[in-house]
């Protein structure tokens, strides 16, 4: 397994649930974590002070990852501070719950923008740099939606969805120099994104039970240090969907 000593880490969507999650355990594996939000500054300081109390280095970026130049200044001001990242956990994300013919072309380009092209801009982005250092991982957090369906809605799936194709065309383009690319698709954590939709049931769970955020990082964590898992799935889901 490889070192993640002095390695940076960047999570988007990392001030909460299982970003934060992914955060925390990157800097036990000894990583210097970059974490970016859009919203949540006050949960994100606490992120990043929890981190600093470990002795690793952290900052937190605030910035859209969906918008291109956004993207340009938080790779920037990463780079600054902490230096060009080694490791992306591409865990921003949204949902919106709808019945099937209450969905516009507007949800659908909201859903798929802030899921799926930001995980393309920020991977563009750092991908220069993990080719120059011959190192890299890229870690899409993909969802049980884009197997089964899922509980939100085909604009959800099909951006999750998309979140594999895009790690198996990155796994098989960049296999030989260095860099992996692998998906990550949990279903039903225990995230304020699950206590917000009340009609959802671990019951759907063949274990029964909700998923906890450091069941999915400790995944997360086994894929930075491993060089040899690439274009793969691994499925966080408690048994729903079985490969």
């Amino acid at each position: 397994m490889d070192s993640l000593e002095n390695k940076v880490a960047l999570i988007t969507g990392g001030s909460r649930g299982i970003g934060r999650a992914i955060a925390m355990v990157l800097a036990t594996g000894g990583c210097d974590i970059a974490i970016n939000f859009l919203q949540s500054a006050d949960e994100a300081a606490k992120v990043i002070q929890a981190i600093r109390a470990l002795g690793r280095r952290a900052i937190a970026v605030q910035g859209d990852a969906s918008n291109p130049e956004e993207t340009s200044r938080i790779l920037q001001s990463i780079e600054a501070r902490l230096g060009q990242v080694d490791i992306l956990v591409n865990n921003a994300g949204t949902t919106k719950v709808q019945n099937l013919d209450q969905i516009q072309a507007s949800d659908w380009d909201f859903i798929l923008r802030t899921n799926l092209t930001s995980a393309f801009l920020v991977s563009q982005a750092v991908i220069p740099g993990m080719r120059q250092r011959g190192w890299g991982r890229l870690i899409m957090m993909s969802s049980v939606a884009a197997q089964l369906g899922g509980v939100i809605g085909p604009h959800y799936a099909a951006s999750k969805a998309g979140m594999i194709g895009l790690a198996h065309s990155y796994a098989h383009l960049l296999a030989k120099e260095g860099i992996t690319a692998n998906a990550v698709a949990p279903a039903l954590v225990d995230t304020d994104m699950i206590k917000g939709n009340p009609g959802i049931s671990p019951d759907l769970l063949p274990v029964g039970r909700f998923g906890q955020s450091h069941e999915v990082a400790e995944t997360v964590l086994l894929l930075a240090r491993n060089g040899y898992i690439t274009g793969q799935t691994f499925n966080v889901n408690g048994g729903w969907y079985m490969s």
